[in-house]
């Protein structure tokens, strides 16, 4: 057999094994957290533009929420004001709400949408703000410590927490063949802007909308164990006891969080994927092996 030959051959068993895959997710939403050295290297930039676009056209409906948080801190930084952080939250007075808004809902936002429709797809961009999307309000901080006469309650300026979702836009988006690209700005009763993590959004947004799938791009190999080897699949019950043990730990947590309330939402599986990887997503939908850590209810 020649090189071609084989070549093509690979291409065919390629296919065919993710052909089963496309049928059953055909029609089905697909909610994808996009942050992370995916959103900076420009390879995998591209990669994951063509991800959405082939997603789209053989019938999914992805849906991306993007973070941003390495560009806000760029552009506060040239604009000569520091970043706070608490806990790995960012305080967010009205000046930094001003950067976040400028750069997720701008540079960031537009980038993705840019990117997506370069490689044939059909991109929209918006914020929370656009048709009421995400409805917010302010998120206390509590945190506890020994030394503490009581918990402390932290005001981290324009913070968000998502308190409702109207899908309409969303739904008349992809029913249009458009794909939205979320950026995870939420507005809150009296019009005020609030910043919101971008795992909580897109964990919210899965969960409202039902969707098949909520992926996670991180910069893991997955949810690892105490020998650093990947936890390719895992339930929910699962997940407290690796906490426990401090298997998962750090910026770990708030991912597992994420994922757990949405499969206890309606979700059917979540997953936290190695976004350093090329076609990321498409292998951890389309392929047997994957590339990170799937989790059921």
């Amino acid at each position: 057999m020649t090189l071609k030959n084989r070549k093509a051959l690979d291409i065919a068993r390629v296919l065919t094994e993710a052909l089963p895959y496309i049928q059953k997710f055909y029609g089905k939403t697909i909610v994808v957290k996009y942050g992370g050295n995916a959103m900076v290297d420009e390879d995998l930039k591209n990669s994951f533009a063509r991800d959405m676009v082939l997603m789209k056209i053989v019938g999914m409906n992805p849906i991306v929420v993007h973070g941003g948080g390495p560009q806000i801190g760029s552009l506060l930084d040239k604009l000569g004001k520091e970043s706070e952080f608490i806990d790995g939250m960012r305080v967010t007075d009205s000046e930094t709400m001003d950067v976040v808004e400028m750069v997720l809902g701008g540079l960031v936002n537009k980038d993705i949408v840019n990117l997506i429709n370069n490689h044939g797809g059909n991109a929209v961009g918006l914020t929370g703000k656009d048709g009421g999307l995400l409805r917010a309000e302010k998120l206390l901080f509590t945190r506890d410590a020994p030394e503490l006469d009581a918990p402390e309650i932290i005001d981290m300026g324009h913070v968000g927490k998502v308190v409702g979702i109207n899908t309409s836009v969303v739904d008349m988006l992809t029913s249009g063949n458009f794909i939205p690209v979320i950026a995870p700005i939420g507005v809150g009763k009296d019009g005020e802007s609030y910043n919101i993590n971008a795992d909580l959004v897109a964990g919210k947004l899965a969960e409202v909308l039902k969707a098949e799938k909520l992926i996670l791009l991180t910069n893991a190999a997955g949810v690892l164990n105490r020998n650093g080897d990947v936890l390719s699949g895992l339930k929910t019950k699962d997940i407290q006891a690796l906490i426990d043990s401090g298997e998962i730990y750090g910026g770990m947590l708030p991912k597992v969080g994420c994922a757990i309330d949405a499969l206890l939402g309606g979700v059917s599986t979540a997953h936290i994927i190695d976004g350093r990887v090329q076609h990321a997503v498409l292998l951890e939908i389309f392929t047997n092996e994957g590339v990170g850590t799937l989790i059921r209810a």
